[in-house]
């Protein structure tokens, strides 16, 4: 099975029909919405698929809302998509059935934080950034950081991890419990506040990175950890990406608790030079930082300066006020836009792709080359420190053939990362486009028990259907 182009989205709708419609509209009142413009903004993602709208809105404020809103669609077998902030990248969004979207941005209140047990419970629809304002006084931050301010809803969702993942993990890791509704509308909770349990399934690990495709979760329990006492961030220039991330291997395997290790080639630091007005040497860079002590830090700092040096690294700059490395970050976050403008007009088609380490070098040089042989413009960034890399490529959505050879370069690099033994996607997820290099990647065995776990949990097939699997 090949994944669908960008122009090759076709819709399946599954209408609503007036007695719910005139329901959800007693319901929720100007809660609810028709609206065009509404509509649009609810089918739409950062993915490179055209928007896909679904035929209501509805923005819901509690779990008790959403629960409503799916009792009624599985009555009515309507579909129902979760929606956060729309930064998703894989047409999570995208209403290929119709249907109703649940928008959970009013469920954005931090419900209560523990700081003695390092855990805080929030609505679905409170951002990252949010959190970590919220308990910034208790010395406590939440690690993961997937560049956009998505929601902890939509990250929980997408199993998302981010630049934190080398030293924190992902969301798999860091989420606890969970409150879910799910596809008849029942109200159920996962999972307790307690790090470790041997109590039954483990449904929580279940719904994370479901993709909206089994419930929608409305809280989430996530771990917190300490600020550190010292944080440094360091950039360091090297001859080639391969020297880059053989560097990144090699501290890796020294065992040094690196927090942060990013890789930015030659395009996308020319990228944020541009948008940013950096100065940065255009050259392929990590982008590193590091946690602890100050003498921890300093330690963990001059072992990676060794290890670059051997390897070509030069113009080691240290950035330790906070005001200097947001600078950093900041552009490091910004690569995604600062690349859009390179190419006015065009669409990103981001590739995910993560691999074992010791095979990072080898996936991302071959990928590159067929890149510039094929003559797209490209540009890569990583989370190299875990294997994960994300190569992405500017076409032009009013060009068919772009997204052809776009599309080829990508199954080329996926398949080649699956030989690699990596995965198609280390956290955008598999939501529309993904689909086919699921079964490749796990078989069709696996992809035949995960259809009988949806079938079970979501028999009208009404949650984010046409997402993840066909069924």
């Amino acid at each position: 099975m090949n994944a669908p182009l960008p122009h090759e989205i076709v819709r399946n709708l599954r209408p609503v029909p007036a007695q719910m419609l005139d329901a959800l509209r007693q319901r929720f009142g100007e809660r609810c919405s028709t609206a065009q413009a509404v509509r649009e903004q609810h089918g739409r993602d950062e993915s490179p698929y055209p928007v896909t709208p679904p035929e209501v809105v509805v923005f819901c404020e509690s779990t008790e809302d959403v629960a409503d809103v799916v009792r009624l669609a599985d009555r009515h077998e309507v579909p129902v998509i979760p929606f956060g902030v729309g930064s998703s990248l894989e047409g999570h969004l995208l209403a290929v059935q119709g249907g109703v979207s649940l928008d959970l941005n009013r469920m954005n209140r931090v419900v209560r934080v523990h700081p003695e047990d390092l855990t805080a419970t929030v609505q679905a629809g409170v951002t990252r950034e949010q959190l970590n304002r919220e308990i910034r006084d208790s010395g406590l931050f939440f690690p993961i950081d997937p560049g956009a301010n998505a929601t902890i809803g939509g990250m929980a969702a997408t199993r998302a991890s981010g630049t934190n993942a080398v030293r924190y993990g992902t969301m798999r890791e860091n989420v606890l419990a969970l409150t879910v509704v799910t596809a008849s509308g029942e109200i159920i909770r996962t999972g307790t506040r307690a790090r470790k349990s041997s109590a039954g399934y483990d449904l929580t690990r279940l719904f994370v990175g479901s993709e909206g495709t089994l419930g929608v979760m409305t809280e989430i329990t996530v771990k917190l950890y300490p600020q550190p006492e010292a944080v440094s961030a360091a950039i360091c220039q090297f001859p080639s990406i391969d020297a880059a991330v053989r560097t990144t291997i090699q501290v890796i395997q020294m065992g040094v608790p690196i927090a942060r290790c990013e890789l930015l080639d030659t395009n996308a630091v020319r990228a944020v030079n541009q948008h940013s007005r950096l100065g940065l040497q255009e050259t392929p860079m990590l982008l590193m930082e590091f946690h602890g002590s100050s003498s921890s830090v300093q330690e963990q700092a001059a072992t990676v300066q060794d290890i670059a040096r051997e390897f070509g690294g030069t113009d080691f700059e240290w950035a330790t006020t906070p005001e200097d490395r947001s600078r950093l970050w900041a552009a490091r976050h910004k690569a995604y836009f600062a690349a859009l403008q390179t190419r006015p007009g065009c669409r990103c088609q981001a590739g995910d792709a993560c691999v074992p380490i010791s095979r990072l070098a080898e996936c991302i040089n071959e990928s590159v080359a067929d890149c510039e042989a094929a003559g797209i413009p490209y540009w890569v960034v990583g989370h190299v420190g875990d294997g994960n890399f994300h190569l992405s490529y500017l076409l032009d959505p009013a060009d068919p053939r772009e997204a052809t050879l776009v599309e080829e370069l990508n199954v080329r690099m996926v398949r080649r990362a699956q030989r690699l033994e990596g995965t198609c996607t280390g956290e955008h997820g598999i939501g529309l486009h993904k689909m086919g290099y699921l079964v490749e990647e796990t078989g069709e065995g696996a992809v035949a028990l995960m259809k009988t776990i949806k079938r079970a949990l979501d028999p009208r097939n009404i949650m984010n259907p046409g997402k993840v699997l066909v069924i």
